[in-house]
């Protein structure tokens, strides 16, 4: 039986029309997963279904269980039996788990919170979702994985019958990936409905029972989870066949463009903690240079050092194109011809209040500015060549950058650091968050850079990404490198084993 049924769903936009008549139908007691390219209209349909855009502003229905339902607020959704966690997770830091839990429905009594009920029972639904921790712990002092987990918990405290969770794992280690499948898994058996929103394919085809594909605001197709591959729902996204996930390209590397010797970096806050030790590598004009290691290797800590954005104390040789250099804040990287793709591009990559010209030329103002004064027509001809040159789908370079999608976000942030022609371009998890399309478009530019002579250092949490498009790859462990590769020698399994510490 159908738990739940959007009969031709539309949803427009100025100027997009981001629904188009999309069906949608899921089975009680599933996991269903809904897969497309960024700008699909996924996120859309599941707020739609979850009361944030409300009844009347979309055309089409949601049935519920065979009943007609019409949503004017996130409320009425919950009270369905609805709920949505979201990408960006929705806690307040400064509330502790259980407040955080029951905020807005708290439990009360003559006009007063009953604080001993509230963790009692805050407690009680920690355990269901496996959290084993104090219902009075500040959310602040939780990593990302706990406070998915209090967000779920949260949903089940409302009674959820529909769980719709939007690009859950996007920042959680391999570890809390699998502990929240287990936790799905469980639910599935209690009879919880999940939407499953994921650019992850081995998590779709680990977890679904069913997968429903968007394409242009449109579905085009439901498939059962057996009787499908990754191939086909990968195809079927992007509207073609993708025969190489990863385009290789063999390169021809140059001269040595950076070399970093005997580099110890300290922590920025606690003073004595070494959080780099002895790094000794090279990096050659016109390579690709993989970083592959487990969260916390140091790896982040690395490239943010050498960019100067780190904080931290750094000690070391750093030689480029031969000559010395000290780097001591991003200006002084700038000038010497580095940029940092960063890993959160929407905090430390994007102003998202500000549109995608002003975007693009914010790291080199020098180039479209006289006297302190900006060339709004130099501005306007740099920003549409990156567009251009990029394929950056936007309605104008006035559109407000926080509105694009998660690749083309990523497209701006790269177009405003080729704006400051790189000698070495360093991507910090370059494909995190975006769809297979715009990753494929992504690798193909790389490669185009490197043709160009462009070096550049990526760091994956991705392997199969490593293995497809690096040159070469360092592995790291616990603040080292631990053991270098050629492309071709290098398998999922040698690099997994040097990262965690094993020979």
């Amino acid at each position: 039986m159908n738990v739940l049924e959007m009969v031709e769903i539309s949803k427009t936009f100025p100027g997009v029309k981001a629904l188009d008549h999309v069906n949608f139908k899921v089975k009680q007691g599933e996991i269903h997963a809904l897969c497309g390219e960024n700008g699909a209209g996924k996120s859309t349909l599941m707020k739609v279904l979850s009361g944030l855009y409300p009844a009347g502003t979309y055309g089409g229905e949601i049935l519920i269980n065979g009943e007609k339902k019409s949503f004017h607020r996130i409320t009425d959704a919950e009270q369905a039996g609805i709920a949505i966690i979201h990408q960006e997770l929705a806690l307040v830091k400064e509330m502790t788990v259980g407040e955080n839990i029951f905020l807005g429905a708290e439990p009360v009594k003559r006009g007063a919170i009953q604080w001993n009920e509230l963790y009692h029972q805050a407690s009680l639904w920690l355990k269901k979702v496996g959290l084993n921790l104090p219902p009075d712990t500040k959310i602040g002092n939780l990593g990302i994985g706990q406070q998915q987990l209090v967000e779920i918990a949260k949903a089940l405290s409302k009674h959820t019958k529909i769980l719709i969770l939007d690009e859950p794992t996007a920042a959680l280690t391999e570890s809390e990936v699998s502990i929240l499948m287990g936790i799905l898994n469980q639910l599935r058996r209690e009879g919880v409905t999940c939407v499953y929103i994921s650019h992850k394919m081995p998590e779709v085809f680990a977890l679904a029972d069913s997968i429903t594909v968007l394409r242009d605001g449109r579905t085009v197709a439901t498939l059962d989870r057996k009787e499908t591959n990754d191939d086909q729902i990968v195809s079927l996204m992007v509207g073609r066949e993708l025969t190489e996930r990863y385009p290789r390209v063999e390169h021809s590397p140059g001269e040595k463009v950076l070399e970093v010797r005997d580099y110890n970096v300290w922590h920025p806050e606690k003073r004595q903690q070494k959080v780099l030790r002895d790094i000794d590598f090279t990096l050659r004009e016109g390579e690709i240079l993989g970083i592959a290691g487990l969260m916390g290797a140091g790896r982040t800590e690395l490239v943010s050092s050498l960019f100067g954005a780190y904080g931290g104390r750094a000690e070391g040789t750093v030689l480029i194109e031969g000559q010395p250099i000290k780097i001591r804040s991003i200006a002084d990287a700038i000038k010497a011809g580095i940029a940092l793709v960063t890993e959160d591009r929407k905090r430390q990559g994007l102003v998202m209040g500000m549109d995608v010209k002003r975007n693009t030329t914010l790291a080199t103002l020098g180039k479209v500015a006289k006297l302190g004064v900006i060339n709004e027509n130099e501005e306007i001809k740099w920003a549409e060549r990156y567009v251009q040159d990029l394929k950056t789908k936007t309605a104008s370079l006035e559109t407000q950058v926080g509105t694009l999608s998660g690749g083309n976000q990523q497209k701006v942030v790269i177009g405003k650091w080729l704006m400051s022609g790189p000698k070495i371009l360093i991507m910090d998890e370059p494909t995190r968050g975006i769809d297979v399309g715009a990753k494929y478009e992504i690798y193909n530019l790389m490669n185009q850079l490197v043709e160009q002579g462009v070096a550049i250092i990526m760091i994956s949490s991705e392997l199969p990404e490593v293995l497809g498009m690096s040159d070469r790859i360092l592995v790291m462990c616990e603040g080292q490198f631990v053991r270098e590769y050629d492309w071709r020698e290098a398998t999922q399994e040698n690099i997994m084993l040097a990262a965690t510490g094993g020979r």
